[in-house]
């Protein structure tokens, strides 16, 4: 059954009380973690419902560290801390040594890690890894296209292309304008963003995930999927990056059109839940479908949807907020983890990647929980209980 504003109306809110043992049991969870996942990291997803320890590798485990300064935050316990500030010294090595980092995802890997750190502690070498980071991202910016190139080494002709997952991405380079005074950074990220919204979101508001540039006259060329069901559906994963994206960049920049974007790629992902408000990991999929669920999708829309009403007019900011409240409590009813013996992660049946015809992906984290799902989960309760400063 397809939402409206209407319809959603009939789901039931958030109440305090149920925020506060939302975020009670997410910590308890996190701090029974924290001696296995403090020297080593979570894998990206979870096997079984367990995540497995790992090295400092892939672009996920910033989110990892994001849940433990979170968690911080909640409770004001000093492990928290200590734990994420040992960490920040190994993501200060990573940058230093550059390892695993040919892509653009540093503002995944450093803004929940490093820029988190420097936010709420001063961390001196926290901010020299995240300005690192800003750095080796900037590298990463073509001036043909005006565009941070996702993956592959830059000027690659065969990864001359930009991906929705990148507006996150982008907050890293707006903060190093701010800490250094160097306009550059943020006139790459302005940029970027300008040729992702020329391309990306399609006339009926949803979104592809990849798109490729001429490397000769930098215009957009064709839009693909890499991690949907087709190349012309919406992956939910994706349309829940434009939400956010968009969101945070509205923020540093105020530019009015990304107002109207913003309306656009939230009502298409609110209107295609299904009736437990739970999307499927593709839109093409709805209400009594075998396919799994992508919890985290909610979650990252839930973040950037609470994070645009701040700058809404009232009665449209409480549309926004009713409808991603009872998104969350979706969430907290039918995904959250409480029971560390079922699962040591916070947000259940999330999807890393499906395969399909269209895509290039292999079956990974299908029904499982995911750094990221767990990491915006906790972000969106903790949104709800004070006046959040974004690590973003």
């Amino acid at each position: 059954m397809a939402q409206t504003f209407e319809t959603i109306k009939k789901y039931p809110g958030l109440e305090e009380s149920i925020i506060k043992k939302a975020l009670d049991e997410a910590t308890a969870i996190v701090k029974a973690n924290l001696p296995e996942f403090t020297d080593k990291f979570q894998s990206s997803n979870s096997f079984d419902g367990f995540y497995e320890a790992t090295e400092n590798v892939e672009w996920t485990t910033g989110f990892w560290t994001g849940v433990i300064w979170l968690s911080y935050e909640h409770t004001g316990e000093d492990c928290y801390k200590e734990a994420a500030l040992k960490q920040v010294e190994s993501f200060l090595h990573r940058i230093e040594e550059k390892i695993d980092v040919n892509h653009h995802d540093m503002g995944f890997l450093f803004s929940l890690s490093c820029v988190a750190a420097y936010k709420l502690t001063g961390n001196e070498y926290a901010k020299k890894a995240a300005l690192l980071a800003a750095d080796h991202l900037a590298e990463r910016y073509r001036e043909v296209g005006n565009f941070l190139q996702a993956w592959g080494n830059v000027g690659q002709a065969s990864e001359y292309r930009l991906i929705i997952d990148c507006l996150l991405n982008l907050p890293i380079l707006y903060w190093a304008t701010e800490v250094t005074g160097d306009s550059s950074y943020a006139m790459k990220a302005k940029n970027h963003i300008k040729t992702a919204m020329k391309c990306v979101v399609r006339p009926d508001n949803s979104t592809y995930h990849t798109h490729f540039i001429d490397m000769q006259t930098g215009e957009p060329t064709y839009g693909v999927t890499h991690q949907g069901n087709r190349n012309n559906s919406a992956w939910a994963r994706g349309q829940a990056w434009g939400i956010y994206g968009i969101a945070l960049s509205y923020r540093y920049l105020k530019d009015p059109e990304y107002i109207d974007l913003f309306y656009r790629v939230t009502d298409y992902f609110i209107e295609h839940l299904p009736e437990d408000l739970v999307p499927y990991w593709d839109f093409d999929f709805d209400t009594d479908s075998e396919e799994p669920r992508d919890s985290s999708a909610s979650a990252i829309a839930i973040c950037g949807i609470y994070e645009m009403i701040k700058y809404l007019e009232p009665e449209q900011a409480a549309r926004y907020k009713e409808a991603a409240d009872k998104m969350l409590r979706a969430l907290v009813e039918h995904c959250a983890n409480d029971d560390i013996t079922i699962s040591n992660g916070l947000l259940l049946h999330g999807t890393y990647a499906r395969d399909s015809k269209e895509n290039t992906c292999k079956n990974r984290g299908v029904d499982e929980c995911n750094t990221w799902g767990d990491y915006f989960y906790l972000e969106a309760l903790v949104r709800l209980t004070k006046d959040w400063e974004l690590y973003w």
